[in-house]
C-alpha cells in the first residue's frame, strides 16, 4: 500500500504545474510576479516548518525538503524569494521575546512576507554591518551585499555585529526608510528575476523589541558553518527537471538512455544527502557532506548540459526552459558558499572546479 503525500506536497505540486512552470521563461525574464507571491502565500508552504500553535504545519524535515524541490524545479526564481522566508520563521520559532508573538503567526499563515539580510556575517572578522546601542535601540551601519525579493517582500530579518562581537538579528520593514536605501536591482546571469538588491545602511534606527536574536557571534557562527555543507534540494529539484526534458525529447534514445543513467545517479545521491541532512549531529561527518554536495552538483551539470544539448540551437533562446535550467545550476553552486564549501570541489579529483579554474565568490544567502 503507498503513503499518500503530505497535503503540503501535494499543494506544492499544484502550484507549481497550475502557476510557477507555466509562466517560468517570462518570469525568468521579466521578474517575479505579485501574483505569484499571492498564490505562495495563500498555499500554506511558508508556514510549513512552523509551530502548530502559530498556524503553522509544523512539518517533518522531509516534507520542507521535497515542497523546496518541487517549487525550484518548476521555478527557481520564485522558490529563492520564498526560500528567504523560512530562516525568519525558525528564528521566531526559538525567540523568547514580544516579537515572536507578533510576527511568528502572520508569517507562518502567509498573512507576511520576510527576506533576510544576514549573509554578511559570513564575511567575519571583517564586519560590513555595524550594529551600536543608540537611545535605547540599535543603530545599523555598512552595506548588505545581498537582498532577494526587494519590493516583494513585506519584512526583513537584518542582522550586523555588534561592539561586544554579538551577532544580532531584527525585524524592519522591507521599504526604502531612514538610514535603508536599495540598489537598483542586479542585473545577474541567472535569478535576475529573483529582484536582488544591495542595501546602503546609514543609521538605520531600530528598537529593542525588533530584536529577535542576540547572541555571541562564535555561538550564531558554530550553529551556521554546517548548514551549507548539506546539498540543497533545489539543486535535486532543478537536475529532475532537466531529466524531465530529456524525457520529452521525442525521437532521441540517446537523451532518453542519458536521462535515465543520470536519474539512478540522482536517486543515489538524493538519499545520501538526505540521510547526511537528517544525522543529529550536523557537525559531524562533514567532509561526506562536502563529497556527497559536490556529485549533487556533478549530477545537475550534466543533467542540464545534456538538456541543453537535446534541444540544439533552441537552446541559445531565451524562452527555452534548458538554457534556463542550465543557467539557475549555474547560480545554485555559488548560491550561500562559505569558503570551506567552495574548497571542496577542487580538493575532490574530478570534481566540478577540476575544469573550471578557482573557486568562486559567495554568493546570496
Amino acid at each position: 500500500m503507498t503513503t499518500a503525500p503530505h497535503p503540503l506536497v501535494t499543494e506544492a505540486r499544484r502550484l507549481a504545474a497550475e502557476v510557477l512552470a507555466p509562466q517560468a521563461e517570462r518570469v525568468d525574464q521579466e521578474g517575479v510576479p505579485a501574483s505569484s507571491i499571492k498564490a505562495i502565500k495563500g498555499s500554506g508552504l511558508l508556514g510549513v516548518s512552523a509551530p502548530v500553535a502559530y498556524g503553522g504545519s509544523a512539518a517533518p524535515a522531509a516534507v520542507a525538503r521535497e515542497t523546496a524541490e518541487i517549487l525550484a524545479g518548476a521555478c527557481c526564481s520564485t522558490w529563492f524569494v520564498q526560500t528567504q522566508h523560512h530562516t525568519p520563521v525558525q528564528t521566531l520559532a526559538k525567540a523568547q521575546l514580544p516579537i515572536r508573538e507578533r510576527l511568528l503567526g502572520p508569517l507562518a499563515l502567509g498573512g507576511l512576507l520576510s527576506g533576510v539580510a544576514y549573509a554578511q556575517l559570513r564575511a567575519h572578522p571583517r564586519v560590513p554591518v555595524r550594529v551600536t546601542r543608540e537611545r535605547g535601540g540599535w543603530r545599523f551601519d555598512g552595506t548588505v551585499p545581498w537582498y532577494t525579493g526587494w519590493g516583494l517582500n513585506d519584512v526583513m530579518l537584518l542582522a550586523g555585529v555588534t561592539e561586544a562581537d554579538e551577532a544580532l538579528f531584527a525585524f524592519t520593514e522591507a521599504r526604502e526608510q531612514p538610514g535603508l536605501r536599495p540598489s537598483p536591482p542586479m542585473r545577474l546571469a541567472a535569478l535576475t528575476a529573483s529582484r536582488t538588491v544591495s542595501l546602503e545602511l546609514d543609521g538605520l534606527w531600530l528598537p529593542e523589541d525588533a530584536v529577535a536574536l542576540r547572541t555571541p557571534y562564535e555561538t550564531w557562527a558554530a550553529t551556521d558553518r554546517p548548514k551549507n555543507t548539506n546539498a540543497s534540494p533545489a539543486v535535486f529539484g532543478i537536475t529532475a527537471s532537466a531529466l524531465d526534458l530529456l524525457d520529452a525529447a521525442d525521437g532521441d534514445p540517446v537523451a532518453k538512455e542519458t536521462a535515465d543513467a543520470l536519474r539512478t545517479r540522482l536517486d543515489e545521491v538524493r538519499r545520501e544527502a538526505y540521510e547526511l541532512a537528517d544525522h543529529p549531529v550536523p557537525t559531524e561527518r562533514i567532509d561526506e557532506r562536502l563529497a556527497v554536495k559536490t556529485r549533487a552538483y556533478d549530477v545537475m551539470r550534466a543533467a542540464t548540459t545534456a538538456a541543453v544539448v537535446a534541444g540544439g540551437g533552441r537552446s541559445i533562446g531565451l524562452g527555452s526552459p534548458a538554457q534556463r535550467l542550465a543557467r539557475e545550476g549555474m547560480f545554485l553552486l555559488v548560491q550561500g558558499q562559505t569558503a570551506e564549501v567552495r574548497a571542496a570541489p577542487r580538493t575532490r579529483k574530478g570534481g566540478i572546479n577540476s575544469c573550471m579554474g578557482p573557486a568562486p565568490a559567495a554568493g546570496p544567502a
